[in-house]
């Protein structure tokens, strides 16, 4: 995998620094046709909220599928930005102290705490709204139709029975721990579900199948898994320094994990087991698929 991961690392920074330059434009001063005006503190806010590092895994998952099966490189991008938004918008929300109560994001102070608290929900709300628009506009060049299925996945993906709804399991957990079925759901919705659609939407883009639509979107539930099990993992193993904020708040708090659930060694086999079943959804592309099978991997082994 060395030569792979190679290809994979710097075509995840290629494309990180290219949907930043797009985020950049895209949160400009000057408002949009329709759009009244652009408060600069909100949308400084906004700026800071998804400009403030991070690997853009999601929407480097939207280029590459997209990629893989033909589809608009320019129209993954804008895709891969809106995903970025409405993940972005997450994190603004789950920090505040009604949520999470973070502190630290990516090492960095959080929004609620940068500016204040009323400025970072509204700029969570500009930002999940920002993302429909950003799929919806002329500047996306896919059909109508394609538009239209990418909005419906993406809102299913984000709202009460995806992200939005598993973090309040999330919540919820921390009053009464779920069981490992209510595990394995919250954390398909809460984190797997953008991952899941990070996926999925290259084979909307591309206009493909139905079978290359389920297929990568298997892809992306096996490897949303992983990567929420290796973050359970890295939240016991790993530091605040190294993660770019505070670990180990799930034990304190008592919330239930596979990993509490189980073992570290349960939990290291589990998350190969998903990296291997996720390589194997993709095993008929041969080696188009290689990048792909890349970022499986590096979900597995990464720090933070």
């Amino acid at each position: 995998m060395d030569a792979n991961r190679d290809t994979f690392e710097t075509r995840l920074k290629n494309n990180a620094r290219e949907i930043e330059a797009l985020l950049v434009a895209l949160l400009s001063p000057k408002a949009l046709s329709d759009e009244i005006a652009r408060p600069e503190t909100l949308r400084n806010a906004m700026h800071y909220a998804v400009l403030n590092g991070g690997k853009r895994l999601r929407p480097f998952l939207v280029v590459e599928s997209a990629a893989l099966l033909g589809g608009d490189a320019q129209a993954a991008l804008r895709i891969g930005a809106a995903l970025e938004c409405v993940h972005c918008y997450s994190l603004v929300h789950d920090d505040l102290p009604a949520m999470d109560d973070d502190d630290m994001r990516r090492g960095k102070p959080t929004v609620h705490i940068k500016f204040d608290e009323a400025t970072a929900i509204l700029a969570g709300d500009s930002l999940l709204t920002y993302a429909f628009d950003i799929v919806a506009a002329p500047e996306t060049a896919l059909p109508d139709a394609s538009k239209a299925s990418l909005v419906l996945a993406l809102a299913r993906a984000a709202g009460l029975g995806g992200m939005a709804g598993g973090q309040a399991l999330d919540l919820a957990a921390e009053k009464q721990a779920p069981d490992e079925a209510g595990i394995i759901r919250l954390q398909a919705m809460k984190t797997g579900a953008l991952i899941r659609f990070g996926c999925e939407a290259g084979a909307i883009i591309a206009g493909s199948p139905q079978d290359d639509r389920r297929r990568l979107r298997a892809f992306g539930e096996k490897i949303g898994l992983a990567f929420q099990l290796a973050d359970d993992i890295l939240d016991l193993t790993s530091d605040a320094a190294t993660m770019g904020k505070a670990t180990g708040k799930d034990a304190a708090r008592g919330k239930g994990t596979l990993v509490a659930l189980h073992d570290m060694e349960w939990a290291e086999t589990e998350l190969r087991r998903h990296v291997a079943d996720a390589e194997a959804l993709l095993a008929p592309y041969g080696a188009r698929a290689s990048t792909l099978i890349a970022a499986a991997h590096f979900i597995a082994d990464r720090k933070n």
